[in-house]
């Protein structure tokens, strides 16, 4: 299970989706989870869902790759089903002994659902799509304004993706301690929730002290290079618009508008 979760990992590919500056793909996924939490019916889940298999097409990141990351969320899925489905009031369409499933209970678990896989699927993408750099550059000029009001715009936009890179590794990491102590007959899937829980001590000591140790690592490696945060900083490749981000920054809006007026407005 720890290889399927994708987000924070790169696909290195070739694809219109990849050469698009990043700060386009950042505000592309704002502006995508901000559609498909507005919409409200099924013609408007169709338009984001079509809109995000067309932009799955475009960056040549294979489906199956990018879909694998949903069986890291399964049980965070079903939780959120299970908990509308039976909780939500409203006119009971079955009754079992004490538990009624309602009619406004399905309707809000089955738009949770798409809208979690949506959200999961987008920002996979634009982390598969785009570099550690390019992203903490990107970060770092979205949230540029904030500076106005003395907002740390760089130190934040690094720890960002120093998370996300760290992402892969450390499950890597995991993934290697796990297999290991398997060898010496830990057991991690056997036994009560309890014991599971006392199981995973072996697991997380090893896994806690070399995320340290990566940790001290990088921090000495930036001391060494006269890391000093942002101020006085330059960038080795600048981010510069191109047609390309113009259009897409047209697509992104025209896709807001269409999901608005056909998601929320007129059905």
């Amino acid at each position: 299970m720890l290889r399927d979760i994708t987000l924070g990992q790169y696909y290195r590919t070739e694809s219109i989706i990849h050469k698009l500056d990043p700060r386009v793909k950042i505000i592309g996924t704002f502006v995508f989870l901000i559609a498909i939490f507005m919409v409200n019916n099924a013609l408007g889940y169709a338009i984001a869902g079509l809109f995000l298999a067309m932009n799955i097409k475009l960056s040549n990141v294979p489906v199956k790759f990018i879909f694998r990351g949903m069986k890291s969320i399964f049980f965070l899925l079903m939780i959120s089903i299970v908990f509308n489905l039976f909780l939500t009031p409203g006119t009971p369409i079955l009754t079992v002994w004490k538990i009624k499933i309602t009619k406004e209970g399905l309707k809000i678990a089955v738009k949770m659902a798409i809208r979690l896989v949506f959200l999961i699927t987008g920002s996979s993408l634009m982390t598969l799509t785009t570099t550690p750099n390019n992203l903490t550059d990107g970060l770092e000029s979205v949230l540029k304004p904030l500076k106005i009001v003395h907002v740390p715009v760089h130190e934040i936009s690094m720890m960002m993706s120093i998370a996300l890179r760290f992402i892969p590794i450390l499950l890597e990491e995991t993934d290697k301690i796990m297999k290991a102590q398997m060898a010496r007959c830990a057991d991690f899937e056997s036994g009560s929730i309890i014991n599971r829980a006392k199981n995973m001590v072996p697991l997380l000591v090893p896994l806690f002290i070399s995320a340290f140790r990566r940790a001290m690592d990088l921090a000495m490696a930036m001391e060494a290079r006269c890391y000093r945060g942002g101020e006085g900083r330059t960038k080795m490749k600048p981010l510069i618009y191109k047609k390309r981000d113009m259009l897409a920054y047209l697509v992104l809006g025209l896709f807001l508008v269409v999901c608005i007026i056909f998601g929320r407005i007129l059905f």
